[in-house]
Formats: structure tokens, C-alpha cells, sequence
């Protein structure tokens, strides 16, 4: 098994296809606790606190700041919503697992 967590984002700027949902579904057994949801990987991570969540949100954003690569985040008192797709190739790409990878290892 690969170590996405080890591996570093690509650029892709729409010269890439897409993952298949057999991919999709084959690559979602590496990374605990995601979901595919309507085009995109989603969790959803659950505090003790804000002061938690906000760190979370926090260290989430470094992640995506070094790897260049932006979900959408989503929190509130306890609770953090990540979601991933890769819009540049209107999919879901190997960077949106690394990144989840990244996240889950916090």
C-alpha cells in the first residue's frame, strides 16, 4: 500500500482525467473515516472544543497552504467539515487523497 500522507501534491491544471468511481472507491480504503459525497470527499472531525476545532481548521489550512491544494472548510463550536474535489479536472484526483491522508495524520 502506498503512503499517501508521504507523497506531495502534482499541479494540475486540467491535464488529467478525473478518478473513476472504481478508483475512487479503491483509494477511499486508505484513508479512514472519508467519504464520496456528490463529487467530492468529505469528513467530518468532532472536538471537545472550539478552542480544538479552531487549531484543527488551523493546521488543515498550513496543510493545503504547503501542498497548494484548497478544500472547503466548514466549522463550527465542535464540528469541522473538509471537503476535496479538484476543480481544475472537475473530479476527484490523487491530490485529494493525499491531502485527506495529511489531515486524518493530525
Amino acid at each position: 500500500m502506498t503512503d499517501l500522507a508521504s507523497k506531495n501534491c502534482i499541479s494540475c491544471e486540467g491535464d488529467m482525467s478525473p478518478m473513476s468511481e472504481d478508483q475512487i472507491g479503491e483509494q477511499l480504503k486508505h484513508i479512514e473515516g472519508w467519504e464520496y459525497i456528490e463529487g467530492e470527499l468529505v469528513r467530518i472531525y468532532t472536538f471537545k472544543n472550539y478552542y480544538q476545532t479552531v487549531a484543527f481548521v488551523n493546521a488543515a489550512a498550513w496543510i493545503a497552504h504547503q501542498e497548494d491544494h484548497h478544500p472547503d472548510i466548514e466549522f463550527g463550536y465542535k464540528t469541522c467539515r473538509i471537503r476535496y474535489s479538484t476543480h481544475a479536472i472537475g473530479g476527484i484526483s490523487e491530490n485529494d487523497f493525499i491531502c485527506a491522508a495529511k489531515i486524518n495524520a493530525l
